[in-house]
């Protein structure tokens, strides 16, 4: 019997779970390296997300008399980037609310995955961010030797600030050096530190066909334009601020994600340059320090606007010409 279905007409191999899976293996080395700096408390913290997101999809999934999806291991990625968008001193509480946010209201709540509109693990950190801000805000220092006398300090986006209100110079904020700034032995989030785990990651991605290099390249490159010209040509500020906060998390592994980016070619030009614009923007000008999260969210919501403005012809496609409006 002859079927007639709609296009893509193509057949893949490619899995939801599968593709999950070599998500899942790429954020591992800034997992390990997460744990080496901050103690088994950052893995703790990154169990904690984990379980209590696959946990909430399980029995949102079942109130809502849905078929269940934890088998798709999408919600153990979600968990693994929300604990990575922490302090390692966060409140064991606070990152399983988080879980409870990004998994029931943001994705569970629009249809489950394929139909949120924003990133679930952003959303969920800038909930978290506003709401205990004292406790999202307290960086730890590495190497602490346990959690109770974890020793907290500035975040290097903090003092690039005072750089960029003029109150110091680079040589003058403290900062750390880039070899350590590279490598991660600084404060943040636990899992935005070291950026060759993540750059590793990225490799990974690519080399397997997951994500585009495009939309990275594109948020990276525009941050780096921007804070290039806007320090007169000085490569060391340059290079910090690329180093530096969520950038490489955020370009490589959430403003990739297939449900909230776009599709087509330029679409993903677009997105990754308005993102870097929106970044440099709030880092330089704004009262926060750090701008990668809400960037991915305000360019989520332009995501179906980009798509209809950069959606290629249909091969064939004649453009109807509009009626002569009658006298």
């Amino acid at each position: 019997m002859l079927k007639v279905s709609s296009s893509p007409h193509a057949k893949s191999k490619d899995t939801t779970t599968g593709i999950m899976l070599d998500v899942i293996i790429a954020l591992i080395p800034a997992l390990v390296m997460s744990v080496f700096y901050f103690g088994m408390r950052a893995l703790a913290l990154c169990a904690v997300c984990t379980g209590t997101a696959v946990l909430s999809e399980y029995i949102s999934r079942k109130v809502m008399k849905r078929n269940n999806t934890i088998g798709d291991l999408s919600a153990v990625v979600t968990g693994i980037i929300l604990s990575f968008n922490l302090p390692s001193t966060l409140p064991l509480w606070m990152g399983a609310l988080g879980s409870v946010i990004a998994i029931v209201v943001v994705k569970q709540m629009f249809g489950g995955i394929g139909q949120n509109f924003v990133n679930p693990a952003i959303t969920a950190r800038i909930i978290l961010m506003s709401s205990f801000a004292s406790s999202m805000s307290s960086w730890a220092v590495p190497f602490t030797k346990s959690f109770s006398d974890a020793v907290t300090t500035a975040s290097p986006m903090a003092l690039l600030a005072n750089v960029c209100k003029g109150s110091a110079t680079v040589e003058q904020a403290g900062l750390p050096s880039l070899s350590q700034m590279l490598l991660g032995m600084r404060a943040g989030s636990m899992g935005e530190v070291c950026a060759v785990a993540l750059i590793a990651g990225g490799i990974y991605l690519v080399a397997r066909k997951v994500i585009s290099p495009v939309i990275p390249v594109c948020f990276v490159g525009t941050v780096g334009v921007f804070m290039f010209l806007y320090s007169g040509f000085d490569i060391t500020f340059t290079a910090y601020q690329l180093l530096g906060g969520g950038l490489l998390l955020g370009a490589i592994f959430m403003a990739t994600d297939y449900t909230t980016s776009p599709m087509t070619k330029w679409g993903k030009v677009i997105f990754g340059v308005g993102c870097g614009l929106i970044t440099s923007v709030i880092r330089v000008f704004g009262s926060l320090p750090e701008g990668v999260s809400y960037s991915i969210i305000l360019m989520n919501i332009l995501v179906p606007h980009i798509e209809n403005l950069t959606r290629p012809k249909v091969f064939g496609q004649v453009k109807e010409k509009k009626e002569a409006k009658q006298a």
